[in-house]
This record gives C-alpha cells, sequence and structure tokens, in this order.
C-alpha cells in the first residue's frame, strides 16, 4: 500500500485539519456574502413592505446559507471518494452529511486508518452550524425589530390630516 493509502493518525489528523480549514474559510466567505446581500435588501425594507417580500428575504436568505452547508460537505465528499476511502460519490456524500450533522448513523464507515477524519468533518459541521445559528438570530433580529415597529404603528396610528385641523 501506497503512504497516502496508510497514513499515521498524525497525518490523518493534519490532512482534516487543513481540509477543515478550507471548509471554515470557504463558510466565512459565504456567510459574508449572504449577509452582505441580506443588508442590501433589508435596507429597502419598511413597516410598509408587503409581508411576501420580507418572507421572501428570509427564505432566499436560509436557501442561501443551506446550499453554502452542502457546498461545504461536497467539499468533504470529493477527496472521500476520489481517494476511493468510500468509492461511490453518493455513499461518500452521505457519509460527510451523517459526520458534518454529527447524525453519525454508522451505516457507512471509513477505513479504519482513515477513521479519524470523520471527527474533523463533524467538528466543521459544529463550527459552521454554530455560526450559521448565529447568523440567524441577527437575521430574526432585524425581523423582530421591523414587527415591533409595526405594531407600533398599528396601535398608534397616525393621526388623519382631517382631525388634525379642527
Amino acid at each position: 500500500m501506497d503512504e497516502l493509502s496508510t497514513p499515521g493518525p498524525v497525518m490523518e489528523v493534519v490532512l482534516g485539519t487543513l481540509l477543515l480549514i478550507v471548509v471554515i474559510f470557504v463558510h466565512g466567505a459565504g456567510i459574508r456574502a449572504i449577509n452582505q446581500r441580506f443588508s442590501k435588501s433589508w435596507v429597502h425594507m419598511s413597516a410598509d413592505t408587503p409581508h411576501w417580500r420580507l418572507n421572501l428575504l428570509l427564505a432566499s436568505t436560509i436557501g442561501s446559507l443551506a446550499a453554502l452547508h452542502f457546498a461545504e460537505t461536497l467539499l468533504w465528499a470529493i477527496p472521500v471518494s476520489a481517494a476511493g476511502l468510500i468509492p461511490s460519490m453518493r455513499d461518500s456524500y452521505y457519509y460527510v452529511l451523517e459526520s458534518y450533522t454529527t447524525l453519525g448513523e454508522g451505516n457507512i464507515s471509513l477505513p479504519d486508518r482513515w477513521r479519524l477524519i470523520g471527527p474533523i468533518i463533524g467538528m466543521s459541521g459544529l463550527f459552521t452550524f454554530g455560526w450559521t445559528g448565529s447568523v440567524l438570530v441577527s437575521v430574526m433580529t432585524d425581523f423582530g425589530r421591523l414587527d415591533r415597529v409595526k405594531a407600533k404603528g398599528a396601535m398608534h396610528p397616525e393621526p388623519s390630516e382631517e382631525g388634525d385641523a379642527g
């Protein structure tokens, strides 16, 4: 067997950590792009914005975050499959999704000499999902502020021009 197919545990952790760093870097760049797009759209929202436009912005933001996670898991699945650790790309992607989400059902596994990669994939999922969660908290905080503005307007409507004249 060649060196790549039988790494020592240190090399396995080093290779896994390098890919973890790439995935987290990609996540950071993706989060920034999604956040910038959200912010550019959000500045045009007001209490008068139709409800469907607000929902569309929220849905597109959530969809973008999900797509980012799917791309990141693909960054793990491609080398796993290409190295022949799990021959089928579909099975590789399934394994990575299980590990990344920390589901870890275990019906597909890496060869014993590469099994330390699974927990590293899980670590990348924990980091990136935590980061995504904080972005969603920020987004929902903006929605909550707008909802309070709308509620305040409904409770204290502006006086009509006719009522002010008298």
